[in-house]
């Protein structure tokens, strides 16, 4: 893919010199100067502070990142470099969660520019807990003004956490005049501490070449073939100077999509499903309020339609999903059952979904976005029931993966979803006996940093269960920024270590949950993002030719994953293996006798 050389040609001097630049100046040379450009939001007065001993509460977090950064991603590298100053502005005396800190930046942000959000904030200890700290970004503020991104840290009492976020103003028809950043969020009372707020436009270039990079030490592997040739007396002799060719037929991280019942009628939408996807999801077809909208009629006809197309054309499809943790999800006559009406239910659902396509998933996503909803857990009074749609569900089919499955994980913007919440709520399921098999982030974005979804991806990673992305999606009406926001999602995937598999939520115009959000518009022609979207399957894709060598070797190196090899003898017969490839450091030595 040609991305960081093409744009760095076609850069404007102008735009270089806003690259990197931070829109909150101020001077902490002294405590007065950290003061300088704040301003109180609401009912609070603020305070400027120095302590010239680091802050013990950022040690330990400062520490991990440095130990963990493999990255040659100059900014990243910077960022993480960045020591706390130790100078910062206390807000005190805040009569509501609204109060805080503001300011404005010091000039607008670009239409169309992805910006990052990073510094510390810290809270008092007037309320024990933990408490959202939340950093907004609003543009045109003569009121409550526009809010376009930000990010959010929840930060122990008395403790200082990280902020990682971003934002973006999309519309350009009316460029914004003036910016402000707003800091807010612990109860009424609790003091509201900021040090080292950076907002700065993201340079995606570096970012994109570390990724290729790492993908290649990751996904791939060197792979030495010794090709002999069996003859008739069951020995082996030499093929040197023959023509071989080496081609993927599979690649061991699968991409995917959801598929509808409706999309499945538009030929050009079964035309680029089966050209460029691994493994397929129903959108609804499989969810309790589709198969039994009305109580006691049960259907499954539409996802019985779907499922069997994909096994005619060999595509995997993932269990989507027996129940679903958001009330506003549940069907009407579902949430009307008293306590024991719903358990007979629940227990209902599982036995005739889960027995029916018992060995058809591989995976299933048993109740979806517990971070976001508690519905069964609070109706029934049993905080264990959600371990129990774990266990039962392995109990009557226990062949697939049992994944949990959230969103906004990644994005650094909701206190309800972080890394750490959805380690704990795994930890939690494990400890109640619960086979968890995998975690789902589904990856709805918007205004992606790929850092920041690496970052996420680490944490969940301590776990040791393969991490999914389950729904990924964006959503950007100009075409150029969508080509470039899901690109960053895709490469951050491919190249993580702990991620397995990559399903897209929809991909054609017409047939997706999200607007703007297509590979293929309604006329079936590819968008910049499935032009982007298609050449990554090919640059993912190994494919290798030439002669064996002297020795009888050929060597490439190739993507994990499903190979041919094909032989072209002297007498011109072809003949056929297949070899798989798979993770490992040291090159991988097949004996190939044809």
């Amino acid at each position: 893919m040609a991305f960081a050389e093409e744009e760095t040609k076609t850069t404007t001097a102008a735009a270089a010199a806003h690259r990197g630049k931070n829109l909150i100046e101020s001077s902490c040379d002294s405590e007065d100067g950290c003061l300088a450009g704040w301003a109180p939001s609401g009912s609070c007065t603020l305070s400027a502070h120095a302590e010239d001993a680091p802050l013990p509460s950022l040690a330990a977090t400062l520490a991990a990142a440095a130990a963990d950064d493999d990255s040659d991603d100059e900014e990243v590298q910077q960022q993480r470099a960045r020591k706390p100053s130790g100078r910062y502005v206390v807000a005190a005396h805040r009569a509501s969660d609204t109060d805080g800190l503001c300011r404005a930046l010091s000039r607008a942000p670009r239409p169309k520019v992805t910006y990052r959000v990073a510094g510390w904030v810290g809270v008092g200890t007037a309320v024990e807990g933990s408490h959202a700290v939340h950093v907004e970004v609003r543009v045109d503020d003569d009121g409550q003004g526009q809010h376009v991104g930000g990010g959010v840290a929840v930060v122990e009492s008395g403790k200082w956490g990280e902020i990682k976020g971003s934002f973006r103003v999309d519309d350009d028809d009316e460029p914004p005049r003036h910016a402000k950043v707003y800091v807010h969020g612990p109860p009424a009372g609790v003091d509201l501490k900021v040090m080292d707020l950076l907002v700065s436009p993201v340079n995606k270039i570096p970012r994109l070449r570390h990724l290729r990079k790492k993908a290649d030490k990751v996904r791939k592997r060197d792979v030495v073939l010794k090709v002999n040739r069996r003859t008739d007396g069951d020995t082996t002799e030499s093929v040197a100077g023959a023509h071989i060719q080496v081609i993927q037929v599979q690649n061991s991280v699968p991409i995917g999509t959801c598929i509808t019942k409706a999309g499945m009628q538009n030929p050009e939408y079964v035309d680029f499903f089966t050209k460029h996807f691994d493994w397929a999801v129903l959108e609804n077809e499989l969810k309790w309020y589709y198969t039994e909208a009305v109580q006691g009629q049960v259907s499954y006809a539409d996802a019985d339609e779907l499922i069997n197309f994909c096994d005619r054309h060999g595509k995997p499809v993932r269990g989507h999903c027996i129940f679903w943790a958001v009330e506003s999800s549940v069907q009407p006559w579902v949430r009307a059952l008293n306590r024991d009406q719903l358990r007979a239910a629940v227990e209902a659902r599982l036995r005739g979904l889960v027995s029916r396509y018992s060995g058809r998933f591989p995976h299933y996503e048993v109740n979806n976005e517990m971070l976001h909803g508690d519905f069964y857990a609070q109706r029934l009074g049993d905080d264990d029931i959600n371990a129990h749609m774990f266990r039962e569900t392995a109990r009557i089919d226990p062949a697939p993966a049992l994944f949990v499955n959230d969103y906004n994980v990644e994005s650094g913007n909701d206190p309800n979803a972080t890394p750490e919440k959805y380690v704990a709520l795994v930890t939690d399921l494990q400890r109640r006996g619960a086979p968890v098999g995998g975690i789902g982030v589904q990856g709805h974005v918007t205004h992606p940093v790929g850092d920041i979804i690496c970052d996420a991806l680490d944490k969940l990673a301590v776990t040791g269960l393969p991490v999914w992305i389950t729904e990924l999606d964006v959503s950007a009406a100009d075409e150029s920024v969508r080509a470039d926001d899901l690109e960053i999602v895709l490469r951050e995937a491919y190249a993580h270590p702990a991620v397995e598999g990559i399903m897209l939520w929809g991909f054609m115009q017409g047939h997706m949950w999200r607007s703007h959000g297509q590979l293929v518009n309604a006329d079936g022609k590819y968008t910049q993002a499935g032009n982007m979207f298609a050449g990554l399957r090919r640059e993912w894709t190994s494919h290798a030719r030439g002669k064996v060598d002297g020795n009888g070797n050929f060597k490439f190196r190739g993507f994990h994953g499903t190979y041919q090899v094909l032989l072209t003898t002297a007498a011109g017969e072809v003949k056929k293996r297949t070899f798989d490839v798979n993770k490992g450091d040291a090159p991988l030595v097949l004996d190939m006798d044809f």
